[in-house]
């Protein structure tokens, strides 16, 4: 089965290249650029089902490369960054990015991340590899298509990224039950949540901006304080 094709876009060329090695020796087909918009160029020309973005990047920066993205395509976008604060976490989760890597970062902790981003993009996409899973969801103001990957909240179809897409399906499939962000994070990321953090907080807060009629007065994902989030209906 030929593997998925990655863009690295990083002006410092050393981290690219070391990046296109690890990804390469997993049998990767990487593309490299080294500013924004050579990034955006390439993502027009080749079918890329992944993208790994640094922040700090002259001319477009990162996040300004990542709303462009995500306003045409709901690919994984992996941010790297030297800046480590929860500030700047969620600055980069709040354009519609799906991880966050501080810098300096294990190139094997990165390759086990992109692995784990693919893994739900290909299941969750309709043109995926495997075959997904079967059966509509519906609540009172959303109806979730797994097959083919859609959300229409208020009859209107919503365009959400894949993690946004877990998010929503595991608490709409789990109807009553509040989870907390550890639940949530544990689930989605598949992987342990060893510090507080506010990653989930944010893709929340993007969910409600995208389904809700008011993000401010939500009606579908409520938030039970102190304990977590929950659909009810």
């Amino acid at each position: 089965m030929e593997k998925e094709s990655i863009l690295v876009v990083d002006d410092d060329k050393e981290i690219a290249q070391l990046v296109e090695i690890h990804l390469v020796t997993d049998g990767y087909t990487v593309y490299k650029a080294y500013n924004g918009q050579d990034g955006i160029e390439l993502l027009q020309k080749h079918d890329i089902q992944l993208a790994i973005i640094d922040v700090m990047m002259p001319g477009m920066d990162g996040l300004e490369m990542c709303k462009r993205i995500r306003s045409v395509s709901a690919i994984p976008i992996i941010m790297l960054s030297a800046k480590s604060s929860d500030l700047d976490k969620i600055r980069g989760l709040g354009t519609g990015a799906d991880d966050y890597v501080s810098k300096p970062f294990s190139p094997l902790e990165l390759t086990a991340r992109v692995k784990s981003q693919l893994r739900r993009f290909t299941k969750l996409n309709p043109s995926a590899f495997e075959l997904p899973e079967k059966g509509d969801i519906v609540t009172e103001h959303l109806v979730i298509n797994k097959a083919e990957h859609r959300v229409t909240a208020y009859d209107k179809e919503v365009k959400l990224t894949p993690i946004e897409f877990d998010i929503v399906c595991l608490l709409a499939s789990n109807l009553g039950k509040v989870f907390s962000t550890e639940e949530i994070f544990e689930t989605v990321w598949n992987e342990k949540m060893f510090e507080a953090n506010n990653t989930v907080m944010v893709h929340i807060r993007r969910l409600r901006e995208k389904i809700e009629m008011d993000s401010r007065n939500a009606q579908i994902i409520k938030t039970v304080w102190g304990v977590g989030y929950k659909i009810d209906k």
